[in-house]
C-alpha cells in the first residue's frame, strides 16, 4: 500500500461528529485569551508592560486594568492552551493509529511537529512577535510524543515534577539575585579609605550596583523610549530589536520555559484521558478545580501584585523583599480554577450560545493565533499604521475587544463554506503532502 492511498483516509477533513465541541470551545477561549495577554508585548513598550509607574499610571483607568489582568488571567491562557495542545497530541497520535499502518502515524506527527517549528519561525522572524509559542510547542510536542500512551496518573506525575524543576529554578533564581544584593550592600559598607577591595569584592560591588540602576525609573523610561523607536522604525529596526528580545526570551526557555510548557502539556495529557477536558467529569471535581484553584491562585496572584505595588515595582527592592517566586504557584492555581469554572458553566447548560460562539474559533486557532500576529504587526509595528506606544494601557485592550469580535465573526463565516482556517489547511496539507479539499459543497434542493 503506497503512501498517499495510506494516508488518504487520515487526510480527510475531520467530521463534525468526531470532533469534540467542548475542546474547540476551549481552545477559542484560550485563543481569544492569549491576545489579551500578549497585547502589551505587542503595543506597549517592554519596559511598561507590567509596570505602571513607568508612565506614571497610578490613580487611572489604566492603573486599574493593569491590576485586574495581572491579577486573575494573567498567564492562564497561555497554560490552558498547553494542556490543549498536550490533549492534541493524544488525539492526533490515536487517530493515526487506527488508520494507518506501521511507522506511518510516527511519521505524520513529527513532519506536523517540523512544519510547525518552520510557523514559529516565520512568527518570530517575518511577523516579528517575540512572544511566540509555536517553537515551543513543535519542539516540546515531539518530546511528549514519548509520554502519550501513560496512563493519567502518571502523567500527572510527570506534570508534578516538570513543575517542581521549575519552581526549584525560579527560586534558584531569586536566591541568586539575593545574593547578588546581600554581598554588594555588605561591600559598599565598609569604609575604604581603610579598607582596600580585592578584585572580586570590586566584581560583587559593579553587580549590585548595575542590577539596581536597571530597576531605576529612568532607566525604564529610556528603554521604554528606545523600544519605541525601533518597533515604530524600518523592518530592520523592529527586526533586529524584536529579534533581540527573542533571543533574550529563547535563553529563558531553555533555562527555564521549557518546564513551563512540558509541565502544562503532562497536565493536559492526564486530565484528557481522565476525562476532565472532555466535560466527562463530574460537577463535584469542576467545582474543586474552581474553588480550590481560584482559592490558592487569587490569593497568591494578590501578594504578588501587593509586593510589586509596595517597593513601587522596583526590581531591587522587590528581590530583597520576596521569600519565595509565587508566579508559578498562582499561574498554576488561577488556571486549574478558570479551567474547572468554564466547565462548570459548560456542564450547567446556562450558556451554550457561548460555547456555540466559541467552537468556530477553536477550529482555526493556528489561523487565529497567526492573524493576531499579522495584524498586530500591521496596527502597531513602524512597517504598518506605527501606533505601537501611542495608545494608553486601556486602550490597546480596546484594540483588543475589536480583535475579538472580527475572529469570531469571521471564524463563524468562514467555516461555512471551508473545512479548515487557511493556516490549517497549509499545515494539514505540508503535513501529508497532499493537497486537502479546502471548500465544502453546498447541499442543493
Amino acid at each position: 500500500m503506497s503512501t498517499a492511498v495510506a494516508a488518504a483516509p487520515l487526510a480527510a477533513p475531520v467530521s463534525q461528529s468526531e470532533r469534540i465541541g467542548i475542546m474547540d470551545a476551549l481552545r477559542g477561549f484560550a485563543i481569544l485569551g492569549i491576545l489579551l495577554m500578549n497585547i502589551p508585548g505587542f503595543g506597549l513598550p517592554s519596559a511598561v508592560g507590567f509596570d505602571p509607574t513607568v508612565w506614571n499610571e497610578y490613580g487611572t483607568i489604566n492603573y486599574k486594568v493593569w491590576w485586574l489582568v495581572n491579577w486573575i488571567p494573567e498567564g492562564t491562557q497561555r497554560a490552558i492552551f498547553s494542556m490543549l495542545f498536550g490533549a492534541g497530541i493524544i488525539l492526533f497520535t490515536t487517530r493515526a493509529e487506527k488508520k494507518l499502518p506501521g511507522t506511518l502515524p510516527v511519521d505524520y506527527f513529527f513532519r506536523r511537529q517540523l512544519w510547525l517549528l518552520v510557523f514559529g519561525l516565520i512568527d518570530v522572524w517575518i511577523l516579528l512577535w517575540f512572544g511566540d509559542i509555536l517553537f515551543d510547542y513543535a519542539c516540546l510536542g515531539m518530546i511528549m510524543f514519548a509520554f502519550r500512551k501513560l496512563p493519567g496518573r502518571h502523567l500527572l506525575i510527570g506534570a508534578g515534577i516538570c513543575f517542581l524543576l521549575m519552581l526549584g529554578r525560579e527560586t534558584r533564581d531569586l536566591y541568586k539575585d539575593k545574593a547578588i544584593i546581600t554581598k554588594g550592600e555588605k561591600i559598599a559598607a565598609l569604609d575604604t579609605t581603610h579598607t582596600k577591595l580585592t578584585e572580586q569584592q570590586k566584581e560583587d560591588l559593579t553587580a549590585m550596583k548595575d542590577f539596581k540602576e536597571r530597576s531605576a525609573t529612568e532607566k525604564k523610561l529610556k528603554r521604554a523610549e528606545k523600544s519605541i523607536r525601533k518597533t515604530t522604525g524600518s523592518f530592520a529596526d523592529a527586526y533586529e530589536y524584536r529579534g533581540d528580545l527573542y533571543m533574550s526570551f529563547l535563553v529563558r526557555f531553555l533555562y527555564y520555559h521549557v518546564w513551563d510548557v512540558l509541565s502544562f502539556m503532562f497536565l493536559g495529557m492526564a486530565l484528557f484521558k481522565m476525562g476532565v477536558l472532555t466535560g466527562q467529569a463530574t460537577a463535584k471535581v469542576y467545582w474543586i478545580m474552581t474553588i480550590a484553584g481560584l482559592a490558592v491562585g487569587l490569593t497568591l496572584s494578590y501578594l504578588r501584585l501587593d509586593t510589586a505595588i509596595t517597593n513601587h515595582f522596583n526590581g531591587f527592592d522587590m528581590t530583597k523583599h520576596e521569600v519565595i517566586e509565587l508566579y508559578t504557584l498562582s499561574r498554576l492555581g488561577r488556571s486549574i480554577g478558570l479551567l474547572g469554572l468554564i466547565m462548570l458553566l459548560y456542564k450547567s447548560g446556562w450558556v451554550k450560545w457561548l460555547f456555540a460562539l466559541m467552537r468556530p474559533v477553536g477550529q482555526m486557532a493556528f489561523t487565529n493565533y497567526l492573524m493576531q500576529s499579522i495584524v498586530c504587526g500591521v496596527f502597531f509595528y513602524g512597517v504598518g499604521f506605527g501606533m505601537y506606544g501611542k495608545l494608553q494601557r486601556v486602550e490597546v485592550y480596546y484594540f483588543v475587544l475589536a480583535v475579538w469580535v472580527v475572529q469570531i465573526i469571521w471564524s463563524h463565516l468562514w467555516l461555512r463554506f471551508f473545512h479548515f482556517g487557511p493556516f490549517e489547511w497549509l499545515w494539514r496539507s505540508l503535513t501529508y503532502w497532499k493537497k486537502q479539499p479546502m471548500k465544502k459543497r453546498i447541499k442543493t434542493d
